[in-house]
């Protein structure tokens, strides 16, 4: 037997094991949480939550999950600071509901899933002969088997799900913090106040991203409906905070590719950025023909994450923008990665605004040419408007 081949590292036995623990325990005391309200008659309504899902006209597939029902509300730009901050921590004082089954009609396609000890599920289709070949959003019908609590009656959702047409021309991936909305991610403080203590109205856009994202999407003739994927290290939590933002500030709507926290996987303290990498391959491998966009900051691991997807997908990815967040500390790490992307035939842009974007997006023949001033126009309308 060679020495060192089912050899492990004690250090990652142990942390295995005690990540392993760690995550039965998490499980137990939320499912003695959940017995002792359901016993005592406290568990509320049961929700199921779902997420937007894409796929391609061969396979589609949409995530959500079933909790307990705890309103949040609409977000006001006059709600007080308290009152943001009861909402988030009900969206993370969350009491999820395992082992229920959940059907799922999409078409006259019908499948059941069975949600895992985080109330996940997952469905998947192959609806390809129903689908209409000219639109981007379809509607999943979900409806919960099982009863949970006592008088439940009907438990029922409405999903979307998002088909590319056939003359799509590109697709675009984007980050969310500090690429499409204000979140000083590189400051913990900055950043936990704005996550916290503000909503999804009061949150700020970064200028001029909708109009961008808006011209991206519609192309150079103002009619394609190029895909838009959001994805980020932020949890499913945060999910219906983060579709409001992007509804309230009209940007494209699109999948949001979360993750879930918790001790399995080390995502309890700190979630990491490695996730976003495996979801950039699941978009691109879902759409094998399609170049994207890649549009992120420098704040966090954007450009070594993008240069690692293009060095996965060769030939994929035309051009890479990332946002500038530190200023000048920030030249010579992205000039290096400036080289880097370029010997991959791959042109990032270190863009410091949005108007500086479109005018290369237009170079390259990807928006129309009355996009870029309307670009300009809503950066500076955002510029000027009062902080929350």
């Amino acid at each position: 037997m060679k020495s060192g081949a089912l050899m492990k590292d004690p250090r990652e036995a142990a942390g295995g094991w005690l990540r392993d623990y760690l995550t039965a325990l998490e499980i137990a005391l939320a499912a003695a949480r959940r017995n002792t309200k359901k016993a005592m008659g406290w568990l509320g309504p049961v929700q199921i939550l779902p997420y937007r899902g894409f796929g391609n006209e061969q396979r589609q597939s949409l995530k959500g999950r079933v909790l307990e029902r705890k309103e949040v509300g609409s977000p006001k730009a006059d709600h007080p600071w308290w009152k943001n901050l009861m909402n988030m921590y009900r969206r993370f004082a969350t009491n999820e509901i395992p082992g229920v089954r959940v059907r799922a009609r999409f078409y006259d396609q019908v499948c059941e899933a069975v949600t895992d000890a985080k109330g996940y599920f997952d469905v998947e289709f192959g609806a390809g002969d129903q689908l209409d070949g000219d639109r981007l959003w379809h509607n999943v019908e979900l409806e919960l088997v099982d009863r949970v609590v006592k008088n439940q009656g009907e438990v029922k959702a409405l999903g979307r799900l998002l088909v590319p047409p056939r003359h799509s021309a590109f697709g675009i991936i984007s980050d969310v913090d500090d690429t499409i909305l204000e979140t000083h991610a590189t400051d913990f403080w900055k950043t936990a106040r704005i996550t916290f203590l503000r909503n999804a109205r009061t949150r700020m856009p970064l200028p001029g991203v909708a109009a961008f994202y808006q011209a991206l999407h519609l192309g150079p003739d103002g009619g394609m409906k190029n895909p838009v994927f959001y994805v980020s290290s932020s949890a499913w939590n945060l999910y219906d905070l983060l579709a409001d933002f992007l509804d309230l500030n009209d940007l494209p709507p699109g999948p949001l590719l979360l993750q879930a926290l918790g001790f399995a996987n080390n995502k309890l303290i700190h979630p990491g950025h490695g996730h976003k990498l495996e979801k950039i391959g699941r978009i691109m491998a879902t759409y094998p023909e399609m170049p994207f966009l890649l549009i992120g900051d420098s704040g966090q691991k954007d450009p070594e994450l993008y240069l690692q997807a293009v060095e996965e997908h060769p030939g994929r990815i035309p051009a890479v923008y990332i946002r500038e967040v530190a200023g000048k500390a920030d030249n010579e790490r992205l000039k290096q990665f400036e080289i880097e992307f370029e010997r991959h035939g791959v042109s990032m842009l270190a863009i410091r605004d949005t108007a500086e974007a479109s005018r290369d997006a237009f170079n390259r023949g990807l928006i129309a040419a009355t996009s870029v001033a309307d670009i300009q126009l809503e950066a500076a309308e955002d510029m000027e408007r009062p902080p929350a």
